[in-house]
C-alpha cells in the first residue's frame, strides 16, 4: 500500500552544547510500524540522502541561526522484532559569528583592557574604578549568556568556563588593586604622622632659646665657657644652634623617608609580581581554550 497523504510532524532533539556556539547537532527521526510486521508494512525512501538534502535546503524558509549540513537515510530490517525501520539522520550546524561578535570577542577585549590597566597611575580612585567597571561589564555578559543557554544542560559548555575564568581573573585583579591602593594610603598616612607634636614643641623651644640666649649672655656671662658676650658671641651661639637644628632635621627626615617609603616599595613589588603571573596565566588560558575549542570542533 502506498500512502499519498501528507502529515506534518513535530520532533524534539536533545542538544549537546559543549562546543557552543561552534556546535553541530545531529537529530534522528525513526519511522516504524508499532503493530504491523515487516511483511505487512515495508518502509522505503523515495529519494537518496543527497537528493533529500538538496531539496530540504531549498525548501527551508526560516533557517535562522542554523544551517543544514547533511541528511542520511538508513533502512533497517529488524529480524528480532520482524519490523521495518526507516531512520533519517539530520545534521545541522549553528552559525557562530553572531555569538563571536557579541560574546567571545568583547570578553577577550575586557581581559586585554584589564591587563593594560596596570599601566594606569597608582592612584586608588582611577585604577580601582576602571577595574570595577570592567568586572561589571563582564557580569552583564554573563547575564546575556544565561538567557541564551538552557539551564537543563548537564555538561557545562566551554563558553561558560571561558566567561567564568575571565570573571575570576578580573576579580583577582580588582582585589590586587585594592591591596596596592591600601598600601599607598598607608604610606601616605605615615608621611603625615612622621613629625610628632613633641618634635614640633622641641623646635619651638630651640627657637625661644635662640632668641633669649644673646641677652642672657650680655647680662650674666658664663665663666666656665669661652667668652661669648657681645655681638660676636651672640651671633656665634645663634649660628651653632642653627647648625645643630639643621643636622637634627636632616637625620629625622632621612629616618622618616626610610620608614614611610617601605609600604610604597612593597606595593610596587606586589604590583609587578602580580602583573607577571597575571599576564602569564591569561596567555596560557587563552591558548589552552583556543586549542581545546578547535580540537573538539575538528574531532566532532
Amino acid at each position: 500500500m502506498l500512502a499519498t497523504t501528507r502529515e506534518r510532524l513535530t520532533s524534539t532533539c536533545r542538544m549537546d552544547l559543549l562546543l557552543f556556539p561552534f556546535d553541530t547537532q545531529e537529530c534522528t527521526i525513526t519511522f516504524s510500524s508499532m503493530t504491523s510486521e515487516e511483511h505487512a508494512v515495508q518502509l522505503e525512501p523515495l529519494n537518496s540522502g543527497t537528493a533529500l538534502t538538496k531539496v530540504s535546503d531549498h525548501l527551508m524558509v526560516t533557517k535562522g541561526e542554523w544551517e543544514l549540513q547533511n541528511m542520511t537515510i538508513i533502512l533497517l530490517n529488524v529480524t528480532k522484532e520482524s519490523k521495518s525501520k526507516l531512520i533519517y539522520k539530520v545534521s545541522i550546524s549553528r552559525k557562530p559569528m553572531l555569538y563571536v561578535i557579541n560574546l567571545i570577542v568583547p570578553l577577550l577585549f575586557f581581559l586585554v583592557l584589564d591587563l593594560v590597566s596596570f599601566s594606569i597611575s597608582e592612584a586608588r580612585g582611577e585604577k580601582l574604578s576602571f577595574k570595577v567597571t570592567i568586572l561589571l561589564s563582564i557580569s552583564v555578559m554573563l547575564l546575556i549568556l544565561q538567557d541564551i543557554l538552557p539551564s537543563t544542560e548537564s555538561n557545562v559548555p566551554m563558553i561558560s568556563k571561558y566567561c567564568l575564568f575571565i570573571f575570576a581573573f578580573v576579580g583577582l585583579s580588582v582585589l590586587e588593586a585594592m591591596l596596592v591602593g591600601y598600601l599607598y594610603d598607608l604610606d601616605g598616612c605615615c608621611c603625615k604622622t612622621a613629625k610628632s607634636p613633641a618634635d614640633a614643641q622641641e623646635d619651638i623651644q630651640l627657637e625661644v632659646d635662640n632668641q633669649k640666649e644673646p641677652a642672657g649672655a650680655e647680662g650674666i656671662p658664663d665663666k666656665s665657657s669661652l667668652p661669648l658676650d657681645g655681638p660676636v658671641g651672640g651671633d656665634l651661639l645663634k649660628l651653632i644652634l642653627q647648625e645643630v637644628k639643621a643636622a637634627r632635621q636632616e637625620v629625622e627626615e632621612h629616618k622618616d623617608q626610610r620608614k614611610t617609603g617601605r609600604y610604597r616599595r612593597a606595593a610596587v613589588i606586589i604590583d609587578r609580581v602580580f602583573f607577571f603571573f597575571y599576564f602569564l596565566a591569561t596567555g596560557l588560558f587563552v591558548s589552552f581554550m583556543n586549542t581545546l575549542w578547535v580540537s573538539n570542533i575538528y574531532n566532532k
